[in-house]
């Protein structure tokens, strides 16, 4: 038996797989793979570029909605080359996707590495003043201060790993408790009381979630660190630029975790921003390419 195949894989837009991912991709597609390296200008032109394919892959920046779905009735396979947590904050209509039978896979866990990096870099500078700021008047160390992670899933628990052979205190609020990093030295505590007792905190959160207003940046108070490298703000940016203009107060962004903010925010005192993504490197792009192309061989198994 040969390998099963789809009648047309079109890579919609700039997913960054790379040749030899797209090569690969060519043994489950009787037709030639369709790679575009630009996002579609409109939704009708999506629905041109998908056309009668059975599979498409699609990275974040594309929308997918119930619309495209409809009118591109051969689909039976969407590849996200990007992370699925739920269909709230997918940018493709997930569950309507599955209503109408068509498989729906997202990548996890590939660019988280390079997140750890940038935050542990980017503490140590601020706390040493190695950068344009010094957090304190002395230079200080990791060891021994109050950290708060917002969001335990894989970059929160990476995060973890890395902080607490430095002697950090480390805390951490999510949606469901884990005891298992609890028993490794992690302390669960409510948001209003993680908030309180963490002199800094890392805010790890799907896209579309808001957890930081007014009350909350007045429970965190002054002195204070905050990171971001959310897909998005998981705070009202209002919030949180009342709290910056706070003396002794510090926000740090990579390029995901800044793409929200107004470009006065970030040019506001105090705020350490980049353009560019944390979670992206060579490495990155290795797994990506690696986990896409094994989510589309699992659609035959």
């Amino acid at each position: 038996m040969g390998v099963k195949r789809f009648n047309k894989i079109v890579c919609v837009d700039h997913t960054k797989l790379e040749e030899w991912a797209i090569k690969e991709l060519q043994e489950y597609s009787e037709a030639e793979v369709e790679v575009y390296r630009e996002s579609p200008d409109s939704e009708n032109e999506l629905i041109d570029r998908i056309g009668d394919a059975e599979a498409i892959i699609v990275s974040w920046r594309t929308q997918i909605p119930k619309n495209v779905i409809e009118k591109c009735s051969h689909l039976k396979y969407i590849g996200m080359a990007c992370s699925l947590y739920d269909d709230e904050s997918a940018n493709v209509a997930v569950d309507f996707a599955r209503e109408k039978g068509i498989t729906v896979k997202g990548i996890f866990d590939y660019g988280d590495p390079g997140v750890i990096e940038f935050i542990i870099s980017e503490l140590i500078r601020l706390l040493h003043g190695f950068g344009e700021y010094q957090w304190q008047k002395m230079p200080v160390e990791l060891t021994s201060k109050k950290i708060g992670i917002i969001g335990l899933g894989t970059t929160g628990q990476l995060l973890a790993r890395a902080l607490l052979p430095l002697g950090a205190d480390v805390y951490y609020f999510s949606r469901t408790r884990k005891k298992d990093w609890e028993a490794k030295g992690l302390q669960y505590l409510s948001l209003n009381n993680l908030l309180k007792t963490s002199e800094i905190i890392s805010l790890h959160l799907p896209k579309n979630t808001k957890l930081l207003e007014v009350e909350e940046f007045e429970t965190f108070g002054l002195g204070k660190i905050l990171i971001n490298t959310s897909l998005g703000l998981p705070f009202e940016e209002k919030a949180f630029v009342n709290w910056i203009n706070a003396e002794g107060n510090f926000g740090i962004f990579d390029g995901d975790g800044s793409a929200s903010l107004s470009d006065a925010t970030k040019e506001k005192n105090r705020v350490i921003s980049y353009k560019k993504s944390a979670g992206w490197s060579a490495e990155t792009e290795q797994r990506l390419s690696k986990k896409v192309l094994e989510n589309l061989k699992s659609y035959f198994n």
